[in-house]
Parts: structure tokens; C-alpha cells; sequence
């Protein structure tokens, strides 16, 4: 009796391990919107009791950091995998903006951040599932880093789409301002801050084109409100 397993039962075995993880973050990621709906539903009903509460405030904030950061590795994964590709359609930008801060307000208003949009009256064209995963983790980071205020701003701008996050905290530190796109091998893993979140943003403005011209982010300092500016600059 031979103990050698033949080469069909050997190839049967091998497990695709990136396929298996990929599938778990799904699931994860399904069951903290689940989570996430819960909480806001919780916190509508003990409005009184929860609204200024700190312990869940940060629950809510960090079920929504870590629901952001699966959406990220699961569209980076399909990056990698060459399936990820940007459906685009025609919005109406301040509608946009608005519906999706109106996802943030409790929490917003829990923590006592002041928030408003300023958008001119223009038409966008983008995919607006991949550009609602980049303002949610825009917006949880300016949540972290904010004092006080959070402003989400829309223009037209030198033939591209300006969709901005400003924030009234300490801003960027230099070696994170930056223009244009970002790569895979700028990454650090060994900093304890890969800036996963940026380089699917930059991934996601680069999958939206226009003859030669392709997204783009910008990181910087200043703005209205004087602390972190990140943009993402779509033809």
C-alpha cells in the first residue's frame, strides 16, 4: 500500500488561505453593521441616558473604526485580486454629503463635535459605495483628531471634483502630507501605522478616470478650520 498521496489529492488539499481570510472579514464586516444598527436604534431609544455617555460614544466609535477598516482590507484584497472597479454614476454632491454625515450625526452630537457641509451646487461623477468607504474612514479619523469642529466641503476645481474633510485639531505631522497617489511598498507594517486607510483612498481616486486624467488624494494643513485638510481630487 503505498502512503504517498497522489498529486490530484495533494492539489484537493490545498487550501487557499487569502480566499478563507478574505471570506471571514466579510462576515465580520456584515456583523458590525449589524452591531452598528443596533447601537444607533439603542441609542434612539435612551437617547437621555446614552447621548453623553463616554463609554458609549467610544463603543460606537470603535465599532465603526473597525467596521471601516474591513471595508478596506476587503476592497484592497479585491485590488490585489484585479476585481475591484468603480461603477460610475452621476450625483448630486451636496445631497451626497449631506445623507452621509446624517450616518455620523449621533455620534457627532454624542461627542459634542460641531459639523457642517459646504458644497457648491454641482453634479459629481463617482462610484458612491467605494467613495462612502473613503469619507467614513476620513470622518472616523477627523473624529479622532478633532477639537471640536469637522467641515466637509465640495467644489470644482480645475476640472476635477474637490470633496474635502477638515478638522479643527493639530493636523498632519509632515512626513503624512501628501499629494497625488500612494503604493503598496510605501507602506509600513512595522510602524504600528500602515496608512492602510490612505492608500485605499489613493487607490480608489486612481480607479476613477477620465482620458489621461485620474484621481488623485492631497493631505495638508490649514483650511478653514485650521487643523488637518485631506482631499480627494476626482476628474
Amino acid at each position: 500500500m503505498s502512503l504517498t498521496p497522489d498529486r490530484d489529492q495533494s492539489r484537493d488539499n490545498h487550501i487557499d488561505f487569502s480566499m478563507v481570510l478574505a471570506s471571514a472579514v466579510h462576515d465580520m464586516k456584515n456583523s458590525l453593521g449589524m452591531l452598528l444598527n443596533s447601537l444607533d436604534e439603542l441609542r434612539n431609544d435612551r437617547e437621555e441616558s446614552l447621548g453623553e455617555s463616554s463609554r458609549f460614544n467610544t463603543l460606537q466609535y470603535e465599532a465603526e473604526r473597525m467596521h471601516n477598516d474591513l471595508v478596506q482590507l476587503l476592497g484592497i484584497y479585491r485590488l490585489g485580486e484585479n476585481n475591484l472597479s468603480a461603477h460610475i454614476e452621476e450625483h448630486f454632491v451636496p445631497a451626497f454629503l449631506s445623507e452621509h454625515l446624517a450616518r455620523h450625526t449621533p455620534l457627532l452630537e454624542g461627542l459634542g463635535i460641531h459639523y457642517s457641509v459646504d458644497a457648491e451646487d454641482i453634479n459629481g461623477f463617482f462610484d458612491d459605495d467605494l467613495l462612502t468607504g473613503v469619507l467614513n474612514n476620513t470622518i472616523n479619523n477627523a473624529i479622532r483628531y478633532t477639537k471640536s469642529r469637522i467641515l466637509l466641503t465640495a467644489c470644482e476645481r480645475d476640472g476635477y471634483l474637490v470633496i474635502g474633510v477638515e478638522d479643527d485639531g493639530e493636523g498632519y505631522p509632515e512626513h503624512m502630507q501628501h499629494n497625488g497617489t500612494l503604493s503598496f511598498k510605501s507602506l509600513d507594517f512595522r510602524s504600528g501605522s500602515t496608512s492602510l486607510g490612505l492608500f485605499f483612498a489613493s487607490s480608489v481616486a486612481k480607479l476613477h478616470s477620465e482620458g489621461e486624467r485620474t484621481g488623485s488624494i492631497r493631505l495638508r494643513n490649514g483650511g478653514r478650520l485650521g487643523g488637518g485638510v485631506f482631499e480627494i481630487w476626482l476628474p
